[in-house]
């Protein structure tokens, strides 16, 4: 069984942070697929750190996506809560490391001030606007929260709602299982 799995693609998720008005949002959907299969639903792929004020989420192999969020929290730790200098400091650590070099992840990373798109490639990704998405669904979730924030009103947390909504009717990677993690910030 365990060399059939490793053989076969592993795709899981979508992931879209987005700003607006006074509020950072993120969401992701719950669903893990292995080769044509659905293996789970209720994947729990966002979190809030470092005393609730990082918003994070991560597509990709999970236990590499684990490990990208471990050592970011490390890093919040030690640069204090500044997630310019940490998220730098990550992708730098991961770039020399040659065994994590190789990780298969993407993690998004978004505070009041900063967003950002970390990979365990050792790239770090700062958005053109108030929008990041990553995972099999990314491109149809961006798109869709650009069209939300362009020709409505909708707060961070309706516009991430919405547009992974509109992703799961596409994607077959990504289910309608979303949760949504949220910052009220001071604009």
């Amino acid at each position: 069984m365990y060399n059939l799995l490793e053989k076969k693609s592993m795709r899981s998720t979508t992931i879209l942070a987005v700003r607006r008005n006074g509020q950072i949002a993120i969401g992701g959907d719950g669903q893990v697929t292995l080769g044509n299969t659905a293996i789970k639903h209720s994947a729990r792929k966002i979190r809030k750190i470092y005393q609730d004020r990082v918003l994070i989420g991560f597509a990709g192999s999970a236990s590499d996506a684990l490990t990208l969020y471990e050592n970011l929290e490390k890093k919040l730790e030690q640069y204090r809560g500044n997630l310019q200098k940490a998220s730098v400091e990550l992708a730098r650590d991961w770039r020399s490391d040659r065994i994590l070099r190789r990780t298969d992840a993407l993690m998004i990373a978004i505070n009041e001030n900063d967003s950002y798109l970390i990979s365990g490639n050792g790239d770090l990704i700062i958005p053109d606007d108030d929008i990041l998405a990553i995972g099999s669904g990314g491109s149809i979730a961006l798109s869709a929260s650009r069209a939300l924030l362009k020709y409505s009103k909708l707060t961070a947390s309706e516009v991430v709602a919405e547009a992974l909504k509109i992703t799961s009717e596409i994607c077959i990677y990504t289910n309608a299982q979303i949760e949504i993690e949220s910052i009220e910030t001071e604009e």
